[in-house]
C-alpha cells in the first residue's frame, strides 16, 4: 500500500496555495493537482506537488472538455473514483444506509440512525395522480415525474418557506409524492403497488393539516418505524414492478446517485434557488436538465445496449457497430473518474448478489469484456443502473427515473446552500461576437 506519511491535508494544502478549499478541489477536478485518499477517506496531497504549484502561481489554463464553474460547497467532494457526501464515502453508505438517511445527511449534515416513513398528503397524491393520468399511456417515467412535480407543488400553500427545516419537510414529502404517484404496474408486482396506494391514502388522510393536502409541514406521516416495503426503495420497487430481491439494489442506486457535486442539473437547481425559486421549482429546474443524454438520460441508451445483447455472443459485434458509426458507447467512461467509476462496481455487485445467474448479467459481463478488449473506458454508474433495471424487469426508462428521484436529495441540499447565500448566482459570458 502506498505510504502517505507527511502528505498534506486539504486545509494545509489550501493554506500553502493561498486559496479556499473549494478552489483546491477545483484544481483536482481539472487535473491541475493530484489527490489521494487515506484509509479513512481523508483527502491528502503530495507536498512536493503542492509546492511546485505554489511557486508556479495559480493555474490559468483553460480547462479542456466541459466548461467549469467553481462554487464553494460543503455537500459533496469527488474522490478518485467515488463521491463523498459531507465527508462520508458514498460507497460505504451504499452498503447499508437507507436513501432516507443519506438524504437527511445531505440536507442537515447528520446521518440519521432511526428509520422513518416519508409520506405525502392525500390532496397532493390526488393532484399528482390526476396529472399523471392525463398523460398518454406510453410516456416515459421521467416525463411523468416532470408533470407530477408542479401538481404536487400547487397543493402546498407554504412552499415559499425557504427555512432549512421547511425545505427538509418538503423534500421528504416531495420524494414520497413522486414515488407514490408513479403508475402501478399492470401485472406482477401490481398488487403490491395497489396495496401501497391504500396505505399511502390512509396515511395521507391522517396527515392532512388545514386546507393543504401536502404532508410537508406535518411531521406525523414521517414518524419513525419503517419496514423495507415502506421505504422509498421498497415503494419504488413496487411501482417499477421489481421483485423484492431487487429492493436492496434500488436502495444502493438511490444512495450512489443522491448527489454528484456540481453536475449540470445541480447547477440548474442552484441557479433557480439563488433567485429564491421555491423547492418544487428548484426540482423542476433539475428535472429539465437531468433528462439530457449526457446526464441522467444516459441509462436509457445503456438499456438499449443491453437489449441488443440478449445473446452475450453479440457483444463484440454490437460494440463494433457503434464504433464504426462513430457513436459513444452508452454507459462507459466518465468525465471525472478517468480510471473507473467505483459506483458502477458497487451497484453491479449488489445486482449479482440478488440474481447471480440472471441472463442480463451475462450480457453485461460480455459487454464489459468486449469493451476491455478494445481498451475502451470502464463501465459507469449509468451502465450499472441499466443492468439493474433490465435484470429486475422494470419498464424502459426506469433508470433515468431512479436517477432523478435520487438526485432530488442533492438538488435540495444545494438549494439550501443557495438560500443561505442570499445572492443571485449570476454567470458572465465572454463576448466573442462582432464588434460595432
Amino acid at each position: 500500500m502506498e505510504q502517505l506519511t507527511g502528505w498534506l491535508t486539504a486545509a494545509e494544502a489550501a493554506e500553502r496555495l493561498g486559496v479556499k478549499p473549494a478552489t483546491l478541489y477545483a484544481y483536482v477536478s481539472r487535473g491541475v493537482l493530484g489527490r489521494r485518499q487515506s484509509p479513512s477517506g481523508q483527502s491528502l496531497f503530495d507536498p512536493a506537488e503542492v509546492e511546485r504549484l505554489a511557486r508556479r502561481g495559480r493555474p490559468r489554463q483553460r480547462p479542456t472538455g466541459a466548461s467549469e464553474v467553481v462554487i464553494e460547497s460543503r455537500i459533496t467532494a469527488l474522490g478518485a473514483d467515488r463521491p463523498f457526501y459531507r465527508g462520508h464515502d458514498a460507497l460505504d453508505l451504499a452498503s447499508s444506509a437507507s436513501f432516507e438517511s443519506v438524504a437527511e445527511l445531505l440536507w442537515t449534515g447528520e446521518l440519521s440512525s432511526g428509520p422513518r416513513v416519508w409520506r405525502a398528503g392525500e390532496a397532493a397524491l390526488r393532484a399528482g395522480r390526476a396529472a399523471g393520468a392525463a398523460l398518454p399511456g406510453k410516456v416515459l417515467l421521467l416525463d411523468r415525474i416532470q408533470a407530477v412535480v408542479p401538481a404536487l407543488a400547487v397543493t402546498d400553500p407554504l412552499r415559499g418557506n425557504l427555512d432549512p427545516g421547511a425545505v427538509v419537510d418538503i423534500g421528504r414529502a416531495l420524494v414520497a409524492g413522486i414515488v407514490d404517484c408513479l403508475p402501478a404496474p399492470s401485472a406482477g408486482a401490481g398488487s403490491a403497488a395497489r396495496a401501497s396506494d391504500a396505505v399511502v391514502s390512509d396515511a395521507g388522510s391522517a396527515a392532512q393539516t388545514g386546507g393543504a393536502g401536502f404532508a410537508a409541514h406535518g411531521a406525523d406521516p414521517n414518524a419513525p418505524g419503517q419496514a423495507v416495503e415502506d421505504s422509498i426503495a421498497g415503494r419504488l420497487a413496487a411501482r417499477l414492478g421489481a421483485e423484492n430481491r431487487f429492493i436492496d439494489g434500488i436502495r444502493a442506486a438511490l444512495v450512489l446517485l443522491a448527489d454528484h457535486e456540481l453536475a449540470a442539473s445541480t447547477l440548474a437547481a442552484r441557479v433557480a434557488a439563488s433567485v429564491r425559486a421555491d423547492p418544487y421549482a428548484v426540482v423542476a429546474a433539475g428535472l429539465a436538465t437531468v433528462s439530457g443524454t449526457l446526464h441522467g438520460g444516459a441509462s436509457l441508451g445503456a438499456e438499449a445496449l443491453l437489449d441488443a445483447v440478449a445473446d452475450p455472443a453479440d457483444a463484440d459485434e454490437t460494440i463494433g457497430l457503434l464504433l464504426r458509426r462513430g457513436e459513444r458507447i452508452p454507459g462507459f467512461g466518465h468525465a471525472v473518474y478517468k480510471s473507473g467509476d467505483g459506483r458502477a462496481g458497487a451497484l453491479l455487485n449488489r445486482i449479482t448478489a440478488a440474481a447471480p445467474d440472471h441472463p442480463v448479467l451475462r450480457g453485461a459481463e460480455a459487454l464489459i469484456a468486449a469493451a476491455s478488449r478494445r481498451r475502451l473506458p470502464e463501465p459507469n454508474i449509468d451502465f450499472a443502473l441499466a443492468t439493474l433495471t433490465r435484470a429486475a424487469g422494470m419498464p424502459t426508462g426506469a433508470g433515468e427515473a431512479i436517477f432523478a428521484i435520487a438526485r432530488v436529495a442533492g438538488w435540495l441540499a444545494h438549494a439550501m446552500e443557495e438560500y443561505e447565500r442570499r445572492t443571485p448566482l449570476r454567470l458572465r459570458a465572454v463576448y466573442i461576437g462582432p464588434q460595432s
